[in-house]
């Protein structure tokens, strides 16, 4: 009878070795124990399941498969085993059901066998929830995360204070020394009840709010920034998202040290001998619980997924409908301007002949001199407009190699300085030269702006003009030739 009981001890004592080495992120170092163990002391139902958890352990097709044969090998011996049944069931109940989807069909007749005979067991509960919840054998994964974040929120979230919560997670924990999923616990609770925490506390049960609130001001100051006030750069939008993420930085940062401290503690767990559960948990009959499966997906976050898809909508929705908006000008084209006669320039010379889509630009093109000027004298001014839908321009479009509007200024005249200018309210960006005209020998400026709505050219005599100046002159010319739509 001793021997029996010893035997059974000793088996519990390697199980829990493995279970440890596992945890402690040493899945081939926990097979070879538990192989040599079976090889030494006969087939063990605890040990092959512990055996097939090791191989599942290292998420991977190859240890699937050999985890699979460890469960048919222990079924084999021990056919109503529930932990083998439910080990067994677990693993096919999680495997993707296109890739192996024999291996997926085979959960359905383990799950009732299990039901048969196990029909209220924690075990049960536990394999039914496979599919649809988190794997506690994952290492540093999402997963894990997912699962601290689970088993902490719940667990503050029951205990009438923080601290009752840490204290009760560091009986557990105790009671059960190589159960890694409960070191996390009680690691977690332990720091996030520390002074100062309360809002790390308030943001790991209420993190999907706070998401939803960061993303709802972040979306709302795009939408601001594309539609009311786009001269705000977009790093500000940017700024307050990261500022607002600050508290999910450091959250993140606790927790990840509250795994590493739990992943030390497991280390050394792993070469001490099991002990009684009862005499852990402090004699009272009871011994730490089992924590409920974890869901891959809950309702809440179903809810908070639809508004997060929402919000990028909305955004994604203002920035196209203001990418395909341009601004609206109607021409003004002046008959005579500053005391001097127009005279229509295109039938001589078009300056946006290579416009895309030519015909439905509004354009004009005149010059304008003195009226009783000389046939071959100079022009005072040179005014060139269009309009249209360019909500595609960009600035290079205008002045780059091979631009609409051409700044060769080859035969033209000597080029002595050239400089970009702010295009004032009708015009995205203008560039501006200054020349010497080659057959008159007369001082020019010349000025090219263009925006989403219009493109537009001036050419005036500059007599000793600084930039500043000539930035002025070309935008008040452009502020009589074009105005907004709706004025």
């Amino acid at each position: 009878m001793n021997d029996t009981s010893d035997d059974v001890r000793g088996s519990d004592d390697v199980r829990g070795r493995v279970d440890a080495l596992v945890a402690a992120g040493r899945a081939a170092e926990a097979r070879t124990v538990a192989r040599s163990a079976l090889d030494t002391e006969g087939p063990d139902a605890g040990l092959l399941l512990a055996l097939a958890r090791a191989h599942m352990a290292e998420d991977d097709d190859d240890h699937d498969d050999a985890a699979e044969r460890v469960f048919r090998e222990g079924l084999d011996a021990f056919p109503d085993d529930i932990g083998l049944l439910a080990g067994y069931a677990e693993l096919c109940a999680g495997t993707d059901a296109v890739d192996r989807p024999a291996r997926n069909a085979r959960s359905v007749a383990l799950l009732a066998r299990l039901r048969e005979i196990a029909p209220y067991s924690v075990e049960l509960s536990r394999a039914e929830a496979a599919g649809s919840s988190v794997s506690a054998d994952a290492k540093n994964t999402a997963s894990v995360r997912r699962m601290q974040s689970f088993d902490a929120g719940r667990v503050f979230a029951d205990a009438p204070t923080p601290g009752a919560a840490a204290a009760q997670a560091a009986h557990w924990a105790a009671a059960a020394p190589r159960d890694l999923r409960l070191a996390v616990l009680a690691e977690t609770t332990a720091a996030l009840t520390a002074p100062g925490r309360t809002w790390l506390r308030l943001l790991l049960r209420r993190g999907l709010e706070y998401r939803c609130a960061v993303g709802t001001v972040v979306a709302l100051l795009a939408v601001l920034r594309l539609t009311v006030v786009p001269a705000v750069p977009y790093g500000v939008v940017a700024g307050v998202g990261l500022l607002m993420g600050l508290p999910f930085l450091v959250l993140r940062k606790q927790l990840l040290a509250a795994r590493e401290r739990a992943a030390a503690r497991m280390a050394a767990a792993v070469n001490e001998p099991a002990r009684d559960s009862e005499a852990d948990a402090g004699g009272d009959g009871f011994g730490p619980p089992e924590l409920p499966p974890v869901p891959r997906l809950t309702p809440r976050e179903y809810v908070f997924a639809g508004a997060g898809v929402v919000l990028v909508l909305v955004v994604g929705t203002a920035a196209y409908a203001t990418s395909l908006a341009y601004p609206r000008y109607d021409i003004v084209a002046h008959d005579t301007f500053r005391g001097l006669e127009g005279f229509e320039l295109r039938q001589q010379f078009d300056p946006f002949a290579a416009l895309p889509d030519r015909r439905t630009a509004e354009t004009t093109a005149l010059v304008y001199v003195a009226e009783d000027a000389a046939p071959d004298a100079a022009a005072e001014y040179l005014v060139a407009v269009a309009t249209g839908d360019f909500h595609e321009m960009r600035e290079s479009y205008l002045f780059e190699n091979g631009g609409i509007v051409p700044a060769n200024m080859a035969g033209v005249g000597v080029v002595h300085d050239t400089w970009r200018a702010g295009a004032g309210p009708y015009g995205g960006w203008m560039r501006c030269l200054r020349y010497t005209e080659a057959a008159t020998g007369t001082p020019r400026a010349m000025c090219i702006w263009g925006d989403k709505g219009s493109i537009g050219m001036v050419l005036f005599t500059a007599k000793d003009e600084n930039q500043d100046e000539i930035d002025e002159t070309a935008r008040s010319i452009g502020a009589e030739f074009l105005r907004p739509a709706d004025e």
